[in-house]
């Protein structure tokens, strides 16, 4: 085989910046706000407390009700 590779119009993947979606939470003791990242532990930064609520979403939502 030939040790050149064929080029298929595709960018590397070498060069890519994984885009880590962080999720906005308040924490219940303290209200502050913190932001976790996918496989982080669910703890308060400020205050070390373990429950936090998910912030509400500023898009409208509307259910159709029968």
């Amino acid at each position: 085989m030939n040790s050149q590779t064929q080029y298929n119009g595709q960018q590397p993947m070498m060069g890519i910046k994984n885009n880590v979606v962080q999720m906005s939470y308040q924490c219940a003791s303290c209200s502050k706000a913190n932001d976790i990242k996918p496989r982080e532990p669910i703890r308060c930064r400020d205050c070390g407390h373990r429950i936090l609520y998910k912030k509400r979403t500023k898009r409208m939502v509307q259910f159709e009700a029968r």
